[in-house]
């Protein structure tokens, strides 16, 4: 419990965390609703030529590499800089990354600009979240709840970004022909838009931390000793047989929200390029007219979710029906729900005729947005209960480095679905998106059956 609780609601640091996740995932998410487009368009057309397979086993290793230095950011948080320095440094070498694939338009600025968020995201992205958990007593209900909002927040700047990038990319910095069509994308100006928005959440956070925050997260857990009349936390005392049990069930999570996040992440690659050929983006608009929605944007429809439905869920896990369910059977839920959602894009093939080449041929937006919305629901039920589920099991001094962990699974499972992605043009989309489907259901399904033993493991967390 920190001197920012309070006894009713929520404490306003959430709000400011919530903030600065925003602006950082404005960041991340702007630049990810371009980066396969921007692989794998011409030069002419303001990308680097980059063919399909090749760019989406880059896209699966840079948003893979992403989620693997949070456990050596989080090691050193926890070990010499703690998570307020960590959130500062990394911020600021992520705005360097932004800057460099704004300015250096070749392969050679790709991997510069790539290295840095990867970079910078290591020092971020586990320390954000452990503070959010360190608002929070051992045992407050009110944690589930908080990491929605906290999501919701993440979801904000996410959906923001592909609107605002596209528009700038597709729009305003586009070169066209006589007849209105795009001959030239503005790419680079998508890179530069998103380094503003992490400049903002910088200035915000740096600003009003002391306020909202006072000293959470400023010292080393593992400085801290038993001879520190400032912490309660002995960093020598061996971990308890209860802790180390907790601890083998954030592996158990770690290795089953894999095959959830292969899935999931099929998002901005395979189903990017599938809306970018094969999904009819053409709509009447009010006071607009026929407007071709930039792929990109598309991006959003995830984000747009989340914030409507996070709301409700927030609200739901913190019921007393919702206080009953055990984190597997959310987390079991949620993967089958993922599952089902990849249902509706077999129907968009389906309408196509099937994995035909033929870009004439289109299917419905609907599939693509019914899809997204499925997803959404799966994820609300996966991803913030496991971000909170990790704070409650993990030893307060191991807190960041097995919130590194967790996200070592998107680690994995992007880089996994790159490769799927990338047979995609072998396989055909149909198949890959039925293997997807049928096999993280299979892993749901499991995790359901397995309720009862990793409740007993969790020694009272639910």
């Amino acid at each position: 419990m920190t001197e920012t609780q309070v006894k009713k609601g929520h404490p306003k640091g959430l709000y400011l965390l919530f903030l600065t996740e925003m602006w950082e995932r404005f960041s991340y998410y702007g630049m990810r609703g371009i980066l396969i487009l921007y692989l794998t368009k011409s030069y002419l057309e303001g990308g680097l030529g980059i063919d399909a397979q090749t760019a989406s086993l880059i896209y699966g290793f840079f948003t893979g590499f992403v989620y693997f230095t949070p456990l050596i950011g989080g090691w050193l948080a926890d070990k010499y800089l703690g998570q307020r320095h960590s959130i500062t440094i990394g911020g600021i070498i992520m705005m360097c990354g932004q800057l460099a694939l704004f300015s250096l338009n070749t392969q050679s600025g790709l991997y510069v600009g790539l290295f840095l968020l990867i970079i910078g995201n290591g020092f971020f992205k586990p320390n954000i979240s452990t503070l959010v958990g360190g608002l929070y007593a051992d045992g407050d209900p009110k944690r589930d709840s908080a990491f929605s909002i906290f999501y919701m927040g993440i979801n904000l700047g996410a959906l923001i970004a592909p609107i605002i990038v596209g528009i700038l990319t597709d729009d305003i910095f586009s070169t066209r022909d006589a007849a209105g069509k795009i001959i030239s994308y503005g790419y680079k100006y998508g890179f530069l838009a998103a380094a503003v928005g992490m400049f903002f959440g910088q200035i915000t956070y740096n600003t009003l931390a002391k306020k909202y925050l006072g000293d959470l997260g400023l010292k080393p857990q593992g400085k801290v000793t038993k001879n520190d009349t400032n912490s309660d936390v002995d960093t020598n005392v061996p971990l308890t047989k209860n802790e180390k049990q907790r601890v083998a069930v954030i592996f158990i999570y770690f290795f089953f929200a894999i095959f959830f996040f292969a899935g999931f992440e099929q998002a901005g690659s395979s189903l990017s390029l599938y809306t970018d050929k094969f999904i009819d983006r053409n709509v009447n608009l009010p006071f607009i007219g026929e407007y071709n929605i930039p792929t990109s944007l598309f991006q959003s429809v995830n984000p747009f979710f989340i914030v409507v439905l996070a709301p409700i869920f927030a609200y739901f896990w913190n019921s007393k029906l919702g206080q009953k369910l055990t984190t597997p059977l959310k987390m079991g839920l949620g993967m089958i729900i993922l599952g089902v959602g990849f249902f509706f894009m077999l129907g968009a093939v389906a309408e196509r005729g099937g994995d035909i080449a033929d870009v004439t041929i289109k299917a419905s937006i609907w599939w693509l947005i019914l899809t997204y919305l499925v997803h959404t629901i799966g994820e609300l039920c996966l991803s913030p209960v496991g971000l909170s589920v990790v704070t409650k099991l993990a030893p307060p001094k191991l807190a960041s480095l097995l919130m590194g962990v967790w996200l070592m699974a998107s680690f994995i499972a992007n880089i996994v679905g790159g490769f799927l992605a990338s047979t995609v043009e072998t396989l055909g989309a149909g198949k890959i998106f039925l293997y997807i489907s049928l096999f993280v259901i299979i892993c749901g399904v499991l995790m359901i059956a397995l309720n009862k033993v990793l409740v007993k493991m969790m020694h009272g967390v639910r």
